[in-house]
């Protein structure tokens, strides 16, 4: 079985020009001509091409190319473990350029436009990229997380620092009140998780009181934002959640 020029370029999805290319400097001659005196590639022909076309791929020069396949000492079975090697880094590295480019467009998506040292400063030690995937993983369709891109994508250094300063300071207080012992369904733990509602409510998108009670939950469920609360004060995070919903019910929600 034998195949026209013009066929083993449709295959290869190479042009004409390359295949007499490579004829003329001897890369790729096929093995046969039809009685008009046309170049007619075989199967040991096609092998030889898919070759060259992995190692093109991989950024080898054509005379490189032609000295490796042309090198006596090496046997097929050597350059298909050569090139699963050389693909295998390349997927690894286009993978972790993939990785960089995707964790650029979260911190652009979540207006965190940020140097490393800038980001440190502001949220020291967590990662606000991962609260940002998490966030559009359980409510990225929704009118919420819609309006929450619409407002973080202006904000610069200065309002991430606010924002964190009243964390801080929301956090701080009602640690002092657990340590006094009040109760999650008192007055003031009831006053500090409506000051946690509307924080959310100013600097992403209004918290119903509904929305609150869920938030409540996650934070006692999910590993992650347990940890951000328990960091403040080790059974904060449940606590919280029953100080959202006894605030939630004051409220008649």
């Amino acid at each position: 079985m034998s195949y026209t020029v013009g066929q083993v370029a449709g295959f290869a999805g190479v042009t004409v020009r390359a295949l007499h290319h490579y004829d003329e400097i001897g890369l790729l001659v096929p093995g046969g001509r039809s009685h008009a005196g046309h170049r007619r590639y075989e199967d040991g022909d096609l092998d030889r091409l898919q070759q060259i076309l992995f190692y093109r791929e991989l950024g080898f020069p054509l005379d490189e190319v032609a000295a490796l396949l042309d090198d006596p000492d090496t046997d097929p079975r050597a350059h298909l473990r050569r090139q699963h090697e050389l693909l295998t880094d390349r997927i690894e590295k286009l993978r972790k350029m993939a990785e960089a480019v995707e964790h650029a467009m979260e911190a652009r998506t979540m207006g965190i436009d940020l140097t490393p040292e800038e980001k440190f400063e502001v949220f020291g030690d967590q990662d606000p990229e991962e609260h940002a995937r998490e966030a559009e993983r359980r409510w990225g369709g929704t009118d919420a997380y819609a309006e929450s891109q619409r407002r973080v994508a202006r904000y610069g250094k200065d309002d991430w620092q606010r924002m964190r300063a009243e964390t801080t300071a929301w956090g701080e207080r009602y640690g002092s009140l657990m340590a006094a012992g009040e109760p999650a369904a008192g007055e003031r733990a009831m006053d500090l998780a409506e000051e946690h509602r509307l924080h959310i409510t100013r600097w992403f998108y209004d918290c119903s009181y509904e929305i609150h009670r869920g938030l409540g939950d996650m934070y006692v469920a999910d590993g992650r934002f347990k940890e951000f609360y328990e960091s403040v004060r080790p059974g904060l995070a449940e606590h919280l959640r029953e100080a959202i919903a006894a605030n939630a019910a004051r409220h008649g929600a």
